[in-house]
């Protein structure tokens, strides 16, 4: 393992010169290869002068330091913490060489930027006079989020770990003496890996969370106990084991359905430049956070789940509702399955959209009420539905927008890709307006029990807003390329036609 040790102490001889050669004594037992840097000692200008850091020439020390970065595996900064963050000095430092092209680039998906030093971890050792609990709880660590967030994490550097030494002031030589020792044992610890256990866990916690795109998954749920609170069962909803197995099942169901579409999609991910939080998949495979085989077994664990959990629901159903519940389940899962996997693959066949909008909402919506008791063909579930799928529509086709070029590429057949980007925004306007008039019509006919009353006061202002965003976007005539501005918008629309239903059946 490869170690570089950055001393970032106007004074060599000072207790964080101690500190470093503390960890680098551990370090070394470890059997890591040690570098060290004393910034002191380095001959650099530490203030930017031009508009931008590489038009700087880079004095000789930086491009060694430079080089040595791109050695190491294990950066380990020593600092003092003064004022709440670091010193000049190492501010200066990190100006003048984490510069653009070399510790981070400017992309167009994501935040915008793309670390360039993925691949190595941190250790940051810094000693203060305030008390840590001070430092902590009432002034929240600004030093620390500066450098493991806004900095290393910012330049894919994580994870950052950190040993704070204090109150130095008033500390004996017993004190200083521990803290010593305790950064050699942060270095020993090295001979265990760069990762601990717990840190691993905790990336692979994360990445299986970001995988599974929690962010969509509030919308089933509000469709969901909407056709359930529709159903009027006799003993209530929420205390209903059935209406919460119900929803494991759905739950389970759409895990199974992103994992497979990150596998399938993968292609068309790893060549996206437009990705965000709305469009372009997780991102796990193309970043690495995942392997193949580990998308596998989540995807099997979780169809595992599903049908265990589906079984114990028939289980609990009246032999009245077997077939219904039965026939119910296959069609939905057919669909959520079959929008990205083969034989069905639908979202390359220019049916994506039409599959998430129904699976969206008379799907979910039916299988709410006819597990709590409902008939399939009670008019109720289905006047639910209507107005909720119409409000899909917008969302679901915009997000292709950004996607178009690499889905091209990858011959995934998507609404955007087949009726181009200015077509998919003039069917998105047109569902905007037909659903924003069914919810107005369902308000003025008092239908599904009521369950749209009010709801026009709410849609008809957001439709204008979003309908105005799609009208400015079309006639903008700009390429293809991030709407995350239009996506909000689209996808807070939804929401309308799953709140006022579900409030409305719940009072």
């Amino acid at each position: 393992m490869n170690v570089l040790i950055i001393l970032g102490h106007p004074r060599t001889d000072s207790l964080c010169g101690a500190l470093a050669d503390a960890f680098g004594e551990g370090a070394t037992e470890a059997g890591a290869a040690v570098r060290r840097l004393d910034l002191a000692t380095l001959d650099f200008d530490p203030d930017v002068h031009t508009p931008s850091p590489n038009q700087q020439a880079f004095e000789a020390d930086l491009l060694t330091a430079r080089e040595l970065i791109r050695w190491a595996e294990h950066l380990v900064f020593v600092y003092p913490t003064w004022w709440g963050t670091m010193p000049a000095l190492l501010k200066g430092f990190l100006d003048r060489v984490l510069t653009p092209n070399f510790a981070f680039r400017t992309c167009e998906g994501g935040t915008g930027y793309q670390g360039l030093l993925g691949g190595r971890s941190a250790q940051l050792i810094t000693t203060m006079d305030t008390p840590p609990l001070i430092h902590r709880l009432i002034y929240r660590q600004p030093g620390r989020n500066a450098m493991a967030r806004a900095t290393l994490g910012f330049c894919g550097i994580r994870p950052v770990r950190s040993l704070v030494c204090g109150s130095v002031k008033d500390a004996s030589q017993e004190q200083r003496q521990h803290w010593l020792e305790q950064a050699r044992r942060h270095g020993k610890s090295l001979d265990r890996g760069r990762i601990t256990p717990g840190e691993q866990l905790r990336h692979k916690a994360g990445a299986w969370l970001k995988a599974m795109r929690l962010q969509f998954y509030p919308m089933t749920w509000l469709a969901y106990t909407a056709g359930a609170l529709a159903a009027l069962p006799a003993g209530g909803v929420f205390g209903n084991p059935l209406f919460w197995l119900g929803y494991l099942c759905l739950f389970l169901l759409e895990v199974a359905t992103v994992l497979i579409n990150e596998g399938v999609d993968f292609p068309s991910d790893r060549d996206n430049r437009f990705y965000s939080t709305f469009t372009g998949g997780s991102r796990v495979l193309v970043e690495g956070l995942l392997s193949r085989r580990e998308l596998r077994i989540g995807i099997a664990v979780a169809l595992v789940a599903f049908l265990a959990a589906s079984a114990l629901l028939l289980s609990l159903m009246p032999a009245s509702a077997l077939v219904t519940v039965s026939v119910l389940g296959v069609v939905m899962t057919l669909l959520a399955i079959g929008y990205t996997a083969p034989p069905l693959k639908l979202s390359y066949h220019g049916l994506g959209e039409l599959d998430v909008s129904v699976t969206h909402s008379i799907g979910v919506i039916l299988c709410g009420y006819v597990f709590l008791g409902g008939a399939w063909n009670d008019v109720l579930p289905w006047l639910l539905s209507l107005p909720l799928l119409l409000a899909i529509m917008p969302s679901i086709t915009l997000s292709g927008i950004p996607d178009l070029e690499a889905d091209a590429a990858a011959g995934k057949r998507t609404l955007a890709v087949r009726l181009g980007q200015r077509g998919a925004l003039m069917l998105a306007l047109s569902f905007t307006l037909l659903a924003g008039g069914a919810g107005l019509i369902s308000q003025m006919m008092n239908l599904a029990g009521g369950a749209f009353e009010g709801i026009a006061y709410a849609v008809i202002p957001h439709a204008a807003l979003l309908s105005w965003l799609l009208a400015k976007r079309i006639e903008s005539g700009k390429p293809a390329g991030r709407i995350d501005g239009l996506m909000a918008a689209s996808l807070t629309y939804v929401l309308w036609f799953g709140l006022f239903p579900l409030f409305r059946l719940a009072g």
